[in-house]
């Protein structure tokens, strides 16, 4: 309901000093068409054109993103099979499309509002002295691959769209009527009448035969076909694993304190308070004042200043490297006589002192022996790896090579590329991408020696490829029959439910039939789709075709156990009206934002159709690095494109 105003009005602007979001659009403002025919544009929109070169670098944000969110690496090809390419390229398109009307509407927010906002931006905030830093600004746009340019289009462009919502929604409100037809739907209640029908209602079926189950393993061959399962022989080397046997050097450990005590000790930190002057004389008369105990706001307002204050602020945070020497030489308290600064004639006084600390060597040895053996650790399993390497390219195989190199070959029993048994029992041990490089070997193929990161290689073999195939009866004999008989009852028992509700629509009363059955009658009353959720005596398939019904109407749905519900509606009224009439007013932002968020969608595809907004699908999977297709050029949006690859979402 609200992706409307996340479309028009969300900040995307902090997303991107803080690299966890992707920028949704990128602006080049070539307006000449000659020039716009010689660019390598994935999509097009009036003026506004966006690189292949900033589509793969979007592209690429958007997958981190996805890999953050699961936890699991996401390959490129995995993503464009996903659809991760095209979903992409389809968003640049809206955003683009949108900020060309608008741009074309005259909506262009003025510079000084865009400086504005960057200077507002606490990502760009210095944060000893709290104010904007340009240094710190070309630093986060430089980490995002942004420059100040690109990155203020960025800006000016996310301003006008807010802008642009802000005139659309001020003064929307959805007629009361809308809120009234949702109270009404919601408060509607229903009475059902039904009973069940059970294994203990027909009789049971006997055990299948070793003919019947053949014949239903191979009418079920899709879902029983074990897939192709590899046994591998794998070698690792893992600087983890050689870790806790490295011994640690006292003389190194000492090094590296050494190297390090600074920047994880915490410098003394002074609040102070800095008055300037025109003259000596009136630094004289300010210092006479502040040691007075006047207050420094006063004093500095009395001679045409504002006082410059620091909080718990180390030395090298004073602008002025004269006034820090000064502020810091004194105690707690005190004000300094006239400092003739860098920067100018000044008085100090100090508020607070914070002792600085220094780390000592025991607090901190635990993790300079964990950093001193992982980097001993990591050198020793590289002089491994050479050595396996080195017996490898001279024709030892791997399991020969992993012998003179002294780590061992572990035999991985047969695996999916799934990381599974045959029988979905995952298998420890193997990751995501030793699994890939397993399955791109053909048998008795070796791999080189591969980095799974953190300090982690390994090396795997192809001992044999086993082909899918249907299992033997006798392999899955016991999980077979009980299903082959799960499904025989679920027949009797479908057949009997039929038999019963055809009783029921021809007029027969549903009790009547029930008790023909030998079922007992149960009755839901006043059911309404809100508390339907919450009924747990009926499944959701029966509630589901509760409220599709009319009054009158027989059904047969899923039973809340293993069997069928015969049912017929009895009741339809509708709610409570003074409930509805509170119902429909509450219901009125809510619905007054849906209708926003329909707004949007349709203004969006609207701005692509105006602008005739084109993209090139081609283009955008060849920067990835697959081949171009068949289909080739940019998609005119405005038109029905002839294959699926270039259709505009």
């Amino acid at each position: 309901m609200l992706a409307a105003i996340r479309t028009f009005a969300k900040s995307w602007v902090a997303a991107v000093l803080i690299g966890l979001l992707v920028v949704s659009f990128a602006v080049f403002g070539i307006s000449d068409v000659f020039k716009a025919k010689m660019t390598d544009s994935v999509v097009t929109a009036g003026s506004r054109q966006v690189s292949s070169t900033d589509f793969k670098r979007m592209f690429e944000n958007y997958k981190k993103q996805a890999e953050q969110r699961t936890g699991q690496p996401v390959t490129t090809e995995e993503a464009v099979k996903r659809g991760l390419d095209e979903r992409v390229l389809t968003e640049i398109a809206d955003n683009e499309g949108l900020a060309e009307l608008i741009r074309i509407s005259g909506i262009q927010p003025s510079d000084k509002l865009v400086a504005k906002e960057i200077s507002k931006t606490t990502a760009f905030f210095n944060p000893i002295s709290g104010q904007f830093d340009q240094k710190l600004y070309q630093q986060r746009l430089a980490e995002n691959q942004l420059t100040p340019a690109k990155f203020e289009s960025y800006l000016r462009d996310e301003l006008a769209q807010s802008h642009y919502a802000a005139g659309i929604v001020s003064g929307l409100r959805a007629p009361r009527l809308y809120g009234a037809l949702i109270a009404a739907y919601g408060l509607e209640n229903r009475d059902l009448s039904y009973f069940s029908v059970r294994p203990g209602m027909v009789p049971a079926p006997t055990l299948p035969t070793d003919a019947q189950l053949t014949t239903f393993i191979k009418e079920n061959s899709a879902q029983l076909m074990t897939p192709e399962t590899r046994a591998l022989t794998i070698v690792r080397f893992s600087t983890a694993a050689m870790a806790p046997s490295v011994k640690v050097d006292p003389a190194e450990l000492q090094k590296l304190y050494d190297f390090k005590k600074d920047s994880l000790s915490s410098p003394e930190k002074r609040s102070i308070v800095q008055i300037p002057a025109k003259d000596a004389i009136q630094a004289a008369a300010i210092a006479s004042r502040l040691a007075k105990g006047e207050s420094p706001v006063a004093i500095a307002k009395a001679y045409g200043f504002e006082p410059v204050t620091y909080d718990d602020a180390p030395k090298t945070a004073i602008v002025d490297p004269k006034m820090a020497a000064a502020a810091f030489s004194l105690p707690a308290g005190q004000v300094s006589g006239p400092i003739q600064g860098t920067l100018g004639l000044g008085v100090v006084k100090v508020l607070k002192i914070t002792p600085g600390q220094t780390v000592t060597l025991e607090a901190i040895r635990p993790q300079l022996e964990q950093q001193l053996r992982g980097d001993a650790a990591a050198q020793k399993v590289y002089d491994v790896v050479q050595k396996y390497e080195d017996a490898h390219t001279a024709g030892a195989t791997l399991v020969e090579a992993a012998q003179k190199a002294g780590v061992p070959a572990l035999s991985i029993a047969p695996i999916t590329d799934k990381g599974t048994t045959a029988l979905g029992q995952p298998v420890g041990g193997v990751s995501e991408k030793l699994i890939r490089a397993a399955f791109s070997l053909p048998e008795g193929g070796e791999s080189d020696v591969e980095d799974e990161g953190s300090g982690e290689y390994y090396a795997v073999k192809v001992d044999k490829i086993i082909a899918p195939a249907l299992p033997s009866v006798d392999s899955i004999r016991i999980p077979l029959t009980r299903v082959y008989m799960s499904r025989e009852m679920n027949k009797r028992l479908k057949a009997r439910a039929d038999e019963l509700i055809a009783r029921v629509k021809k007029g027969e009363a549903i009790e009547a039939v029930a008790a023909s059955a030998g079922a007992p009658i149960a009755t839901l009353v006043k059911i309404d789709r809100a508390s339907a959720g919450q009924n747990h005596t009926v499944s959701p398939d029966v509630l589901n075709q509760l409220f599709a019904s009319k009054t009158g109407d027989a059904f047969i749905g899923q039973d809340v156990q293993f069997g069928f519900v015969v049912a017929k509606v009895t009741a339809i009224r509708a709610g409570d009206v003074a409930q509805a009439a509170q119902i429909a007013e509450s219901q009125r932002p809510q619905v007054t934002m849906q209708m926003f968020d329909e707004i949007g969608q349709l203004g969006r595809k609207s701005a692509r159709t105006a602008v005739k907004v084109t993209t090139d699908f081609v283009r955008a999977k060849t920067v990835l690095g697959f081949a171009p297709e068949e289909s080739k050029g940019a998609v005119d949006d405005t038109k029905t494109p002839a294959k699926k690859d270039t259709k505009a979402k």
